[in-house]
């Protein structure tokens, strides 16, 4: 089949590479890419946002799939324009994303569904932002209603931070703090039936030991060890299949990526957060570990025959992937710096790591440069997470950005077994 993927980032690099590697992809192209997305698809200066933009390439392309990767996209209404032009496409519509679009609506869905989550108060007024601050106490956690690309959330221990976050949103919610280690988990959904993929789990702080702000997400690793092995099925019955049966009550179905951030808390699962799409950077480590061919997967969400699909195969092993960030990332970063290193990892590390690009760009010369916030995924399989995290570390000491910064403990402690 022909395929077509929304997006420019690590996230759509995972998603690029993995359909590259299907038998069944025919030809692959991406709008609107990064340089090292150019090097498995075709690239399109299409604007992502352009609903009207995408189906046209769509259907110049005569795309049999259409993926869209990032979030703003779909609460764009991206997807709709695609299908109302008859073509497959892989994500939710525009009032299902609002799932991740307004986290007020996601809390709505989850009361409805008898989801397990965190007490929480929807404010729009001072007087409400400090009521909710007092009932709750520290550590205070503070969301932005709307989306923010991963940083609109605040957790700390001083009530002015967590006022002033508050104050700077139109619609906030606050909401209890939630105990215990956290787990990102996917579900690939046509609307009635879900499939999970496997957990994994995220680093959303700058620094080591979960120091500095939070970030759209340093590095990530697949499987857990440390986690009950029926974790999976009681997501899916709790929180997932719920979830999406909601949705199709409301009239509005959910189709695509749905994502649950979950809190493993000492009173049991509860739900952090829903995402809308793939998460970056888990889909990196959750996608190296995936035998099934994707592209099969995805076109019978996009097509309501997910039932019909054999169960999924794993790889053995591990994976784990380290962000590279530019100079100052999560705040203003700095861009334009050239990227060294690349050849040497794909020469010396790979099939056993490689690097997948987020925010760069070709100069005329063809050079990479840096042109994000978060600039790289250096990713890595192996035996176990001690092997996977020892390559993928190898690999991030072969790169050069000046200014540049990574976390150095990302699957440490579970690698460490502890």
């Amino acid at each position: 089949m022909k395929v077509l993927v929304i997006g420019g980032g690590a996230r759509e690099h995972a998603l690029c590479r993995s359909l590259s590697l299907d038998p069944d992809v025919t030809a692959l192209h991406c709008a609107p890419g990064n340089a090292g997305i150019g090097e498995v698809a075709e690239l399109h200066g299409v604007d992502a946002l352009d609903g009207r933009a995408v189906a046209d390439l769509a259907v110049e392309l005569a795309a049999d799939l259409v993926v869209v990767g990032p979030e703003a996209p779909l609460v764009a209404g991206v997807a709709d324009a695609v299908r109302e032009r008859g073509i497959p496409v892989f994500g939710p519509s525009a009032r299902a994303a609002e799932l991740e679009g307004s986290k007020a609506f996601a809390k709505d869905v989850m009361a409805a569904a008898g989801v397990p989550t965190a007490r929480s108060y929807v404010c729009t007024t001072p007087e409400e932002i400090d009521y909710a601050l007092d009932a709750f106490g520290a550590p205070y956690v503070v969301k932005d209603d709307g989306l923010a690309a991963g940083k609109g959330v605040v957790v700390t221990e001083d009530v002015a931070a967590a006022r002033a976050h508050a104050l700077s949103c139109d619609r906030v919610v606050i909401e209890e703090f939630l105990d215990g280690p956290e787990v990102s988990l996917f579900a690939v959904t046509d609307g009635e039936t879900v499939v999970p993929l496997q957990p994994a789990q995220d680093f959303k702080r700058a620094h080591d030991g979960d120091a500095g702000p939070n970030t759209g997400g340093m590095g990530a690793y697949s499987p857990l060890p440390w986690a009950d092995p029926k974790l999976v099925d009681e997501v899916l019955q709790t929180v997932l299949q719920p979830t999406v049966d909601e949705l199709r009550r409301r009239g509005t179905p959910f189709s695509g990526l749905l994502y649950a951030g979950l809190a493993i808390t000492s009173r049991g699962i509860r739900v952090i957060e829903f995402n809308a799409r793939f998460g970056d950077p888990e889909t990196q480590v959750v996608l190296a570990r995936l035998k099934t061919p994707l592209s099969g997967l995805l076109h019978a969400a996009a097509t309501g025959t997910l039932a019909a699909v054999p169960p999924l195969r794993w790889r053995d092993g591990a994976a784990v992937t380290v962000v590279i960030a530019s100079h100052n990332y999560p705040g203003t970063p700095r861009t334009g710096d050239p990227i060294e290193g690349l050849a040497e990892v794909a020469e010396q590390d790979a099939p056993d790591a490689y690097v997948l690009h987020a925010g760069t760009r070709r100069d005329a010369s063809g050079a990479v440069l840096s042109a994000g916030g978060r600039v790289l995924s250096v990713t890595a399989t192996g035996a176990d997470l001690a092997t996977a995290r020892e390559r993928a570390y190898r690999a991030v000491g072969r790169i050069s950005l000046d200014g540049s910064h990574h976390r150095t403990d990302i699957a440490a402690k579970a690698a460490a077994g502890e």
